[in-house]
């Protein structure tokens, strides 16, 4: 599947996700899914951008990790598994990285929120992992934009990937 539909994908459930395991849940298929895109652009991606993509793919697994909680049960077994599992294309790199950037961004204010409002330190203290996680996955993300300037993505991918 397409990131930027699996982009809007995620972004429709986390924004319907109403309790804390949903808000949880989605917030890890989010990280999943920069883990992911981020392991499309070390793979396929121009060797500028490599470097920032590993580091997208570590920041997505160790939000990942702080956000499984045994008291929400593993997050891939709500909602039908890991979406980003699903990932097969990035049609246009540019507004992809933009995308998920966004969705990065909505994750960490939904888990700004559950961090507010649990009683639970432990839930507190993974929340604020995630955060963090979420903002230096946001750091890469801006990184390889910035790194790059669009002409140089179409070049080494011929336009298209």
């Amino acid at each position: 599947m397409d990131a930027m539909r699996l982009i809007g994908v995620t972004r429709h459930a986390l924004a319907k996700a109403g309790s804390v395991h949903d808000i949880v849940a989605e917030a890890w298929q989010v990280q999943a899914l920069a883990e992911a895109v981020g392991g499309y652009f070390v793979v396929s991606g121009p060797a500028a951008a490599r470097a920032e993509a590993r580091g997208l793919c570590e920041a997505g697994g160790r939000a990942r990790g702080a956000l499984f909680h045994p008291a929400l049960h593993h997050p891939t077994l709500r909602g039908g598994g890991l979406r980003a599992a699903q990932l097969s294309e990035v049609r246009d790199p540019r507004e992809v990285l933009l995308a998920l950037g966004e969705l990065l961004a909505e994750a960490g204010f939904a888990l700004v929120g559950v961090a507010s409002n649990t009683e639970e330190e432990a839930l507190y203290w993974q929340c604020v992992e995630a955060i963090d996680a979420a903002d230096e996955a946001r750091d890469r993300v801006h990184g390889m934009l910035r790194h790059l300037t669009f002409r140089e993505w179409g070049g080494e991918w011929g336009g298209a990937a």
